[in-house]
């Protein structure tokens, strides 16, 4: 057990997810400015002393992803010069994830590149929830406790006991989570058949495995542009499906995201507050709470406990 304050500081990315997890903690979030110079330089002060403090720093690095990443670097930076005993990123969105390798030529591997940054600035952990690509953790030299949103979503699925389901990956990046989701909600798995044609166009196939007369639940661990996931639905539909669902952890909601979502042939859109997400014209839109599984562990972190439980996930 530390003697160590808590200290849960938030950039703008946010704040209302900060000011959640602070509550579950029975803390009240510290005050910080993270303010603009007139040229637009990022500008920020802890209002605070957390000299030998144990401090957690709430940030996605969602849209807009720059100016995001910046605030929590220099809240970082601003926070170790502080003296703070600890200094834990937390993260409940990693940005710049999908360049975790050279897929071709001259190109760089950006999640690499930000794991340096967030480590350069003075972070001493890492915190965050789905990435992109588990790989991603080995690229930082700090401790990074990678949880899961699927406690979250599997008992807002259970809730609903729905009967006959198969719960289908969009693509057959996402089938391990998929079957992980099938396993613990006990419904069959399928995967669509998914080819990327450019960043932002991709084309859909077939269905490996059965959903005719199924109500079928498709995840993601991200929507972007939501072009995959709702032509999967759709492809799921035109085969006989009764009902599908959509679910995701991280609702990055870019471009024309928000049309397709509230176009497509789906009962519910289920998305998770990682990132804040705006209901206006979702009218099927379901968004759950992640300051339980954060605040838990904040507090596990902080007072030195075992994290092993809270990313534990059926495979």
């Amino acid at each position: 057990m530390t003697n160590r304050s808590l200290e849960i500081i938030a950039g703008n990315a946010c704040p209302a997810l900060a000011d959640d997890i602070a509550r579950e903690l029975s803390v009240r979030r510290t005050s910080a400015r993270v303010g603009r110079f007139p040229d637009g330089e990022i500008d920020v002060q802890i209002n605070a002393n957390v000299r030998g403090s144990d401090v957690f720093l709430v940030q996605s690095t969602s849209p807009p992803v720059n100016e995001n990443l910046m605030e929590l670097l220099l809240l970082i930076d601003a926070a170790r010069r502080a003296s703070a005993a600890r200094i834990t990123a937390v993260i409940p969105y990693y940005g710049y994830a999908r360049k975790d390798r050279k897929d071709e030529g001259r190109v760089p591997i950006t999640a690499k590149l930000v794991a340096n940054l967030l480590v350069q600035a003075g972070a001493h952990r890492v915190l965050t929830v789905d990435l992109h690509a588990a790989q991603i953790q080995g690229f930082f030299d700090i401790p990074v406790d990678h949880l899961y949103a699927s406690p979250v979503l599997v008992r807002h699925f259970r809730e609903q006991r729905i009967s006959d389901l198969t719960v289908v990956a969009p693509d057959v990046g996402s089938s391990k989570m998929a079957r992980g989701y099938a396993n613990r909600l006990g419904g069959d798995l399928a995967i669509v058949d998914k080819r990327r044609v450019s960043a932002d166009r991709i084309e859909v196939g077939a269905v490996i495995g059965e959903v005719k007369d199924r109500n079928v639940l498709l995840i993601d661990d991200m929507i972007s542009t939501a072009g995959s996931i709702t032509e999967a639905a759709r492809l799921c539909v035109a085969r006989g499906a009764r009902s599908v669902r959509i679910a995701a952890t991280h609702a990055v909601l870019c471009g024309p995201a928000r049309e397709r979502l509230a176009a497509a042939p789906v009962e519910e859109v289920v998305l998770t507050d990682t990132i804040p997400v705006d209901p206006t014209g979702l009218d099927r839109l379901t968004v759950l709470r992640t300051a339980p599984l954060l605040a838990e562990a904040i507090m596990r972190v902080h007072t030195e406990q075992s994290l092993s439980v809270l990313f534990q996930r059926e495979a």
